[in-house]
């Protein structure tokens, strides 16, 4: 068999698989609930810059984007969503478990927003100056040590 014929049934075989995985129906549920309650918030800033770069995971107010029904990316947004929302939520403040405390920390060691979440949305890109204010923003709200975020936001 001809290196040629061997591409193009790989490509028929992954169109196919392409088309086939469109019918799970994980990943299209993309409906937003309502938002019930939220912290107290330091400041507008603070809540501003939380939505802005945290926001679609975080709370019930998702932006879902056109890929966002295409699989396989939309199993790793419903995914990704699902995760957020389960770890802290504003949107359904005091209700269950919130770690808001862990909020500074995930955005001071860059574990948040996560990498692969900035390259496709450009507005939870943060400056360094805008990371340090929500930091400390979020110690205000959340509550937390906030060991050294002070220091941090004077020194941009």
């Amino acid at each position: 068999m001809s290196v040629k014929r061997v591409a193009v049934m790989a490509l028929a075989a992954s169109a196919v698989l392409f088309m086939v995985i469109q019918a799970v129906p994980f990943g299209r549920d993309h409906s937003n609930p309502p938002v019930s309650g939220e912290p107290a918030w330091d400041s507008l800033t603070t809540r501003t810059l939380f939505l802005r770069a945290c926001g679609d995971c975080h709370s019930n107010e998702t932006s879902w984007p056109w890929y966002a029904n295409i699989a396989p990316a939309s199993w790793l947004a419903q995914s990704d969503v699902d995760e957020g929302r389960s770890a802290l939520n504003v949107s359904e403040w005091g209700r269950g478990e919130n770690e808001g405390d862990d909020a500074a920390e995930a955005l001071r060691d860059g574990s948040m927003p996560p990498w692969q979440y900035t390259p496709l949305h450009p507005s939870a890109r943060l400056s360094s100056s805008e990371k340090a204010v929500l930091a400390i923003g979020l110690i205000a709200t959340f509550g937390g040590d906030g060991e050294g975020e002070r220091d941090e936001a004077d020194d941009d």
